[in-house]
Order: structure tokens, then sequence, then C-alpha cells
């Protein structure tokens, strides 16, 4: 009677609008919860787990008795040797399997009720990390290629696939842009592989583009692949000519040409236009080396199978000439006048300088009237463009000797006289005094000689100074006057310096006299015998 009961309840059993859904990994257990909203009646007799088969039928799978401790399982098929029965009257699928993907339904019986829980079981599969293959070598500018196959494996449900570009998405335009997916299920497992091929229509912008394919799922994290990326192959557009190496180019150097094409890939042959001639090369330079300045122009380079596509670029090869007159040894006299005339032939502005003896001058030098200060090494420099020119001269100005200065004066105890003669000349002038003396001085730089004598006179004399060399000789004299009788030599009987009013010529010549015994008129120092 109660089997009756029981089955008769089954028949009017409301059916439910919705069922609940238990979600379960591929290979994993997978739980599916008796949804009861009441607590389980105390009066519990059993609950049993059953399937909705293929073909539509109930297929049973476990029962436990409210009064035993293990439930009874009656699974046959896919599910035998896979059912359990957790604490909670969870029905527990080992190792989940896509044929899992169906109704299974909780029976909980008691006395007098029958109740049904059904839910329905979905199994998602993660898909394998997505791959692009069958890349492109190199895409052609302007040309619709395929760029590449992205692929992603066993998934359930089938992956979404996309493109994107340096990150953003491309879209399927139909023209530039093509994206065409499959999806294919393998029959053992049910798990579907979709693959995604991508044609591109590539420009010049895309050489360093990176290209990347993205796989999702309904639930679960975006797996996206290595960027790529590709070369791009699209003609030439612009070409420029350089010249290799630091600096200006001068007469000399190596004169070094490029050829740059944007093409890619970079032509590699060229032609170089040189003067009116057409130098094929296999590469992109041309080296000319020690250019002259007639090399200087404009020079042109051509791809070798497009001489339209060219570029050009003008060349100075910089060059200075100097020349200076007069140059090497120059021999000059005294008062003549010697014209300094540079010529310079350069290739732009030219800077000069002048030195003497190696000391920078102001100017270049103008001689009028040649001094025997001008004597020396004149160097003149020239600069342009890293280019440097020297030219020189040295100068020796000659005379015979001219007299410039006579003096005496007194020395700084006052007890004897100084007297200075200085005179100019070249070659060198010797200089003679009438009177022997102490304490002789000798001087000569740049033409001009002095010497001094120091003497302690007992008389008034006339001393005279003569200088000479081989293309003459001149004198002059100067009155020396002895102190007799006074207290110092610095008494007012002359002047502490004497020059032209007691120095005098004799016609210009040198005077022939016997001069006096100097012990007539000078005596050694001494320490505390007094001079007169």
């Amino acid at each position: 009677m109660q089997c009756i009961l029981i089955f008769c309840f089954v028949c009017f059993l409301p059916v439910s609008s919705s069922i609940p859904t238990a979600i379960g990994s591929y290979g994993e257990n997978i739980e599916v919860p008796c949804f009861y909203t009441t607590p389980l009646p105390s009066d519990l007799i059993f609950i049993k787990w059953k399937y909705t088969q293929d073909d539509g039928l109930s297929g049973d799978l476990l029962v436990k008795q409210a009064q035993k401790a293990e439930a009874t399982i009656s699974a046959m098929g896919l599910y035998k040797d896979r059912v359990s029965l957790s604490n909670t009257s969870s029905l527990i699928l080992s190792k989940g399997v896509l044929a899992d993907q169906r109704t299974f339904t909780c029976m909980v019986v008691g006395p007098s009720s029958l109740n049904e829980y059904p839910v329905q079981v979905k199994v998602y599969k993660k898909p394998s990390a997505p791959q692009i293959k069958n890349k492109a070598k190199e895409l052609e500018n302007g040309k619709l290629t395929m760029l590449g196959e992205c692929v992603t494996q066993d998934a359930n449900p089938a992956a979404n696939v996309t493109w994107a570009k340096n990150g953003q998405p491309l879209v399927n335009d139909g023209s530039t842009v093509k994206i065409s997916n499959q999806v294919t299920v393998n029959k053992a497992t049910g798990l579907s592989t979709t693959t995604s091929a991508l044609q591109y229509t590539a420009g010049k912008g895309d050489v360093d583009s990176k290209f990347t394919c993205l796989v999702q799922q309904e639930a679960g994290p975006v797996q996206t692949t290595t960027p790529e990326t590709f070369t791009i192959n699209y003609p030439t557009e612009k070409m420029s000519l350089q010249v290799v190496g630091e600096g200006t180019l001068k007469e000399g150097d190596s004169l070094v040409l490029k050829c740059q094409a944007d093409g890619n890939p970079p032509p590699t042959k060229f032609y170089f236009h040189i003067k009116g001639q057409k130098v094929p090369v296999d590469n992109d330079t041309l080296v000319m080396p020690g250019v002259t300045r007639d090399k200087s122009g404009q020079y042109k380079c051509s791809l070798y199978d497009n001489e339209k596509m060219e570029a050009t670029k003008d060349i100075v090869v910089n060059y200075l000439d100097l020349s200076l007159s007069p140059s090497g040894s120059v021999l000059k006299n005294h008062g003549e006048a010697l014209p300094v005339t540079v010529l310079k032939n350069a290739s732009g502005e030219v800077k000069v300088w002048w030195t003497k003896d190696n000391v920078k001058l102001e100017k270049q030098p103008d001689f009028k009237s040649l001094r025997y200060a001008d004597a020396g090494l004149y160097l003149v420099e020239a600069s342009l463009a890293g280019i440097k020119r020297t030219q020189s001269f040295q100068l020796v100005v000659q005379g015979k000797p001219i007299i410039t200065h006579l003096s005496k004066a007194y020395s700084t105890d006052k007890n004897h006289k100084v007297l200075t003669c200085e005179a100019e000349g070249s070659p060198k002038p010797t200089l003679q005094w009438s009177v022997n003396g102490t304490d002789e001085e000798n001087f000569y730089d740049k033409g001009k000689v002095i010497y001094k004598i120091t003497v302690v006179p007992s008389q008034n004399l006339t001393v005279s100074c003569t200088a000479s060399n081989a293309l003459g000789e001149e004198s002059r004299f100067i009155d020396v006057f002895s102190c007799k009788n006074s207290v110092r030599c610095g008494g007012k009987h002359e002047a502490s310096n004497v020059t032209s009013d007691h120095a005098h010529f004799q016609n210009n010549q040198r005077v022939k006299f016997k001069p006096p015994d100097w012990r007539t008129f000078t005596k050694k120092r001494s320490g505390k015998e007094p001079v007169e």
C-alpha cells in the first residue's frame, strides 16, 4: 500500500519552471547539490539521485536509506564507479567530463512526501595558451597578406579569439583587415579548438607594430600571445646623400659618401654620379682618397634600378694657399723701407695672425724706416677649416754704429764716476773707452749695446767712447771733472748726470789722441782714502 501511494505522488509532482545550475571543471570532481529548501523531514525514509539519459529516460545512480550509513550505488555505464554521496547529500561526480552536462535530480522521500530537486550541470574547460602559427615572413606595403593563424585548443565552451595591434583591437572591415574564425570539436573529448586567421594590409607605419592574439571564455582570465613584429616591405620614397666623417673636408682627406634610401629591404646597389661620371657600387658607400680642390661640386646618387629616385649634395673641398714677400733671410740697411705682402688663396674666410720672436703682434708689420729693434723672426700663420699654413722671414737690420747716449753719473757712495755709452748698430758694435776703469759692464740686445765703466778721476778729462763694426765707427766725447779741493765729488762743480752738454763729436770722426796714463787720474778704492 505504501508503494502505491508513493507512485501516485510522483505522478502528480509539479514541474519547476527554473532549474538551478551546478558548474564544474573538466577533469576535476563535480559537486551537484541537493537543492531542498526545507530541513530534511525527521521521518525521512531515503534520498535518491537519478539523471536524465541521452534518450530522455531516467537512470538511477544511488539511494541512501535514512537508517543506513552508506548509500547503495546502482549506477551503470558512464557513471559506474564515478558517483558518491557527500555528508550534505550532494552528488559527487569524479573526473568530470563533457558528457556530465545533463540534468541530475535529487529525490527526498518521507512517509507522506516525495520532493524532487533537478540540477543542470555544466562542465567548463580552460582553453590552452594561444599560439600564432603559420606566421608571414614579411608583409607587403599596401597588400592584403595572411599575417598568421591564432590557435587555442581543448576548450569548453569554445573560446572567443580576437586580434590586437599595439594593444588596440583589430576590427574586421572586410577590406584592409579580414578575420575568419573556425571552431572544430574533438569527437573523443567533445572539447573545442578555435582557429582565427588574420589577413592584414600593412603600411610603413607598421614597421614596429606589435600584433597579439587574445583568448577569453565566458568565465576566466584573458590569455594573450607574445607580441609579434613583422618585416614590412615597401618601396623607396626618399633618399639622402651624406658625407661620412667628422669635421670639414679639406685637401688630402678621404671623401666618404654614403647613399641612403628609406625602402625596405634597404637597397644595396647604387649609382654615384661624380663630375659627369656614373659609378656603380654594390653597397651604399663610395670612398675617394686624397681629394683635391677640383673635386668640389655637386654629387649625386641614385637607385641602381630606378635612376629617377636620387639625392644630391653640394660638397666643398677646403683649401688654403699662403705666400709671403719677403721670405727666408732678409738683410736690410737701417732706415730703409721694407714692404711686406701676404697673399691668400682659399675656399673661404681665412684667419691670419702674426708673431715676432714668438710674441703675438697686433697687426701685420709695416716697415717704412727700419730700426735695429725691428730685427727678428717674423711668422705669419693662416687657418681655415682645420687647415693651417705658415710662412716666415728672418729680418736682419744692418748699419754702422750710432752712439745714441753718452752720460756720466755718480756712484751710490759719491766716491766714483760711472760712465755709460749706448750705441746702436749691426753687426754688433764694439765699444771702446779712451780711459780704463773698473766694474766694467757690457750689454747687447736687438742692435743696442751699452757699455759702463767706473772711474775715479784725479783731474779734469775729456773722455771718448768709440763704437765700431764692419760698416764703420762713431766717437763721442764727454767732459769728466775731478772734484779736487771739494769736500765730496757731489759738489757744485758738475752735475750728477751729464749728457749732450758735455759730450761732443769732432766732425763725426773719432779724435785720435794718446790717452793719459790712467794712473794719473784714477785711483783704486780705499776704505779710508778720500776720493778727489
